[in-house]
């Protein structure tokens, strides 16, 4: 009997932080890992940046490209401004390092470009030539 109410408490307990968390439009924390140059966790959450268009950790430049991340925000505090739209089990959204967006930072700096069906080309103007040049733009990006 007891073991059968801890499970129940402990499934009501995941749901109700699963439903809280969906429910959240705000993370803030600590970055505890960078994946790739477009996708972080955050206090525990995976967040993937919205309208950025990394290259896969497959190749150097996508290596390069999570290097950077990892320098720019992994230990340090950011705040992300979740959409409510999830892809795999990560959420969407914008990140802010010091009240800069770090996807506008990655483009800057020549590491991902704009993937305009998901920014409406918000971040089109960051991008550089040489990433353009260098860069595959993703299918769904186009």
């Amino acid at each position: 009997m007891i073991k059968g109410v801890w499970i129940l408490s402990l499934l009501l307990f995941v749901c109700s932080s699963e439903l809280a968390h969906a429910q959240a439009r705000q993370v803030e924390g600590t970055v505890t890992r960078v994946r790739d140059v477009d996708t972080i966790v955050v206090a525990g959450t995976p967040v993937r940046l919205n309208g950025v268009d990394g290259p896969e950790t497959s190749n150097r430049y996508g290596r390069a490209a999570k290097a950077f991340m990892q320098r720019l925000v992994r230990g340090k505090v950011v705040v992300c401004d979740l959409s409510g739209a999830r892809t795999h089990d990560r959420w969407v959204g914008t990140c802010y390092l010091d009240g800069q967006d770090i996807g506008a930072i990655a483009i800057s700096k020549g590491h991902a470009l704009d993937c305009v069906r998901y920014s409406g080309g918000a971040y089109r103007q960051f991008e550089t030539s040489a990433a353009r040049s260098r860069l595959p733009r993703s299918e769904y990006c186009r």
